[in-house]
């Protein structure tokens, strides 16, 4: 079970002071974010991509680059990468660089996207969005598998004997999660390739995401990868902890209010009893955290986010560490009880060792062939 946080990077007044971070100001406290991340103990750091104010990390690959040049373990990713709107072999290029740069501590989270004047920016148009997902991906898997791809499709020029580069560290892809909050197309396309499926359930009540997500487990066994139970699955969540749960509430209430996604909606009672958010006690947020496992079974990595809305750099680092002091508790609690078949969040290393336990697998078959 993998743990981390994941920034939208937005730049956002702080309601209590009135004061705005700078573009730099933000861009430089998600670096520091993440390398308290790594410090302690969390294993995942994932940045959105954002071509709009009031948001910052429009170039993913160049800040997780750099943070991985101040990491040792962290992984690093993206909680989301715009499929539809990047050139897919633009996304095969710039992964596997990370990927060289990092020593392979690289994923990625394949996404639509929910800011509709981002499509005219870039030539596409949103009412293709579910075809330009599906045919992009299907042109960037073939790009990391295939030394030479010759492509002809309908949303971009054809390639003849194209060869991505650099290709992939160790002849293995990085490994690929679709994001989705309302499109069991994309849950499809995760559960058809055998890839994970990140559902970012911090917004609507867990029975949307309930059916999303049974939906994915149900074809990812269809396509053979696996049982069900045995699907790759990510949930989002967020939280603001204080030792005494008023003092959270007091503090968190005018950030929430202020919000510039989901501010002078339902109130943070209502959200909090709907939603994942858990503003309280650190206790509170372990067992809250530790029910998500009993509405949607095992997964394999919980993300969360912690930098919005306008919070000071100083109290985000603060509720990382209270995440840290609580993180042994999480781990406990979603190990106990867990199936031995359900595998873990994949990496570069288990990656590395399926493909080289599958080709040993295949010389022997081909071994016994020859040899009858």
């Amino acid at each position: 079970m993998q743990f981390g946080i994941f920034t939208v990077g937005d730049v956002t007044v702080d309601p209590t002071t009135g004061v705005e971070p700078t573009e730099n100001d933000r861009i430089k406290a998600m670096v520091a974010i993440a390398k308290k991340a790594e410090d302690v103990g969390l294993d995942v750091f994932a940045t959105g991509e954002h071509h709009n104010k009031p948001f910052v990390p429009s170039s993913p690959t160049t800040i997780l680059g750099y943070i991985a040049a101040q990491t040792k373990t962290l992984q690093l990713s993206t909680s989301t990468t715009l499929i539809t709107t990047n050139d897919p072999v633009k996304i095969a290029e710039d992964f596997a660089m990370l990927q060289h740069l990092a020593d392979g501590r690289v994923d990625l989270m394949l996404g639509r996207g929910n800011t509709g004047p981002v499509y005219p920016w870039f030539g596409k148009d949103i009412r293709q969005g579910i075809p330009l997902a599906i045919e992009n991906y299907h042109l960037l898997h073939r790009l990391w598998t295939e030394e030479v791809v010759d492509w002809q499709g309908k949303f971009r020029t054809p390639l003849t004997s194209f060869t991505s580069t650099p290709r992939p560290l160790d002849g293995v892809a990085p490994f690929v999660w679709h994001g989705s909050i309302r499109s069991p197309e994309i849950a499809e396309q995760a559960a058809y390739y055998g890839d994970g499926f990140f559902a970012n359930h911090i917004f609507w009540p867990k029975e949307h995401f309930q059916q999303l997500i049974g939906f994915y487990r149900e074809r990812y066994e269809h396509y053979g990868h696996g049982t069900a139970s045995q699907a790759v699955v990510g949930l989002g969540g967020q939280f603001f902890i204080r030792p005494k749960s008023q003092d959270a509430v007091n503090e968190f209430r005018p950030y929430f209010d202020n919000a510039p996604v989901y501010g002078h909606g339902p109130s943070l009672e209502e959200f909090t009893a709907d939603t994942p958010l858990t503003v309280g006690s650190p206790q509170q947020f372990v067992d809250k955290t530790l029910s998500f496992r009993e509405h949607f079974g095992d997964y394999q990595r919980q993300l969360f986010l912690v930098d919005h809305a306008g919070l000071p750099l100083k109290t985000v680092l603060e509720q990382l560490d209270q995440l840290g002091e609580v993180l042994p508790q999480l781990r406990a609690g979603f190990a106990e009880g867990r199936p031995s078949d359900v595998p873990d969040a994949p990496t570069h290393a288990s990656l590395v060792a399926a493909r080289s336990t599958a080709v040993t697998g295949e010389d022997t078959v081909e071994a016994e062939a020859v040899s009858r």
